[in-house]
């Protein structure tokens, strides 16, 4: 018979508030880094867990898989909860990578993360279109049909992707579109703008990955195309917290009206890791700003990052920083991520 998993020492619900000047915990550091580069994909150490195992060998991958799940949260989040941030990759026997692939993943289906989030305590999830699937949709369609309502899906699109395949999608479960604002990425004038007509239509969300100063340009396009619609800013904006612009321009952002933060990737923020400290902080600075703007996200499996990956039940763990109560955790966890991507109300008891 297989061993429960373990929980920290103390778990309780929620934990107290927290005084300014508390720190949290350092995420404890995992193995060491990757190199990134080409290389075969190994299974890593079996899990104790029961049903929570590595994930699958693909293709050569350049970038590692996501930790090995060992213990659980301290906090339990309420019925209802959402991941407003995560990917699916593969199987690539079943759902191949895309051939122009700016990155190779492990295999991270389905399966491996609804054991996550049975293991976390997530209900729901946000399930968003990456880059080494490119435009074929197979592997997040396929999730949302076999989520049966659990999942929302955020889409890639391109200028084949016509307006009736889309609502083939929104009634599969998709509910946003992806642009990116990076140094890789950033989309043309007439694709800008015809993704915001597609969406508008829809009543979907716009969900933006920006990059440091991408936030500025992005702000500027906005405007210049006078959307009002809704927008989603992926992982606090990536942006360094201490720059002036980029900080007044995420703060004005979100003052607009219809626009919103996942408060997820602490790890891409964070300038030292594994400590968490200063971007935990900050997510809790965007929470107060705005409580009823704000989801939270695991980013699982943590795709294209070399180097330090976190561990998810310190990311949930660390969510105590952001919310002080049970009804500020429900806000974000549970209300929020409801209205901004039209989820059902959960039932009462």
């Amino acid at each position: 018979m297989t061993e429960p998993l373990p929980e920290s020492p103390g778990s309780r619900p929620l934990a107290p508030s927290l005084p300014e000047s508390t720190r949290p915990r350092p995420i404890t550091p995992g193995p060491p880094p990757i190199t990134p580069g080409l290389r075969p994909t190994t299974p890593g150490p079996l899990s104790t867990t029961p049903g929570l195992r590595p994930t699958t060998p693909g293709p050569l991958s350049t970038t590692p898989g996501p930790r090995p799940l060992t213990h659980r949260p301290r906090l339990v989040p309420p019925p209802g909860s959402c991941d407003a941030h995560v990917h699916v990759f593969g199987p690539h026997a079943v759902f191949p990578y895309a051939a122009d692939r700016p990155y190779t993943p492990e295999d991270v289906p389905l399966e491996r993360l609804r054991e996550l989030h049975r293991a976390l305590g997530f209900d729901r999830a946000v399930l968003v279109q990456p880059t080494c699937h490119g435009r074929d949709h197979s592997a997040l369609l396929d999730a949302l049909r076999r989520g049966a309502g659990r999942y929302r899906g955020v889409a890639l699109l391109d200028t084949a992707t016509d307006l009736p395949t889309l609502r083939r999608w929104h009634d599969a479960g998709m509910r946003g579109a992806r642009v990116q604002f990076t140094p890789a990425s950033e989309p043309g004038r007439a694709e800008f703008a015809r993704t915001l007509a597609l969406v508008a239509e829809l009543g979907w969300h716009l969900d933006v990955h920006v990059i440091g100063t991408g936030i500025l340009r992005f702000a500027d396009r906005l405007r210049a195309e006078g959307y009002r619609g809704r927008v989603v800013i992926d992982h606090m904006g990536r942006i360094d917290p201490r720059d002036g612009p980029q900080r007044n321009t995420l703060l004005t952002l979100l003052d607009r009206g219809d626009t919103w933060v996942k408060l997820s990737a602490a790890d891409r923020l964070a300038r030292r890791p594994p400590a968490l400290d200063d971007a935990l902080r900050f997510a809790r600075e965007l929470f107060e700003h705005r409580p009823d703007r704000c989801v939270w996200g695991s980013d699982f499996p943590h795709p294209n990052t070399h180097g330090f990956i976190p561990d998810d039940a310190d990311l949930v763990d660390g969510i105590s920083i952001v919310c002080h109560d049970e009804s500020t955790l429900n806000r974000l966890l549970v209300e929020n991520p409801a209205e901004c991507f039209d989820f059902p109300p959960v039932p009462n008891g």
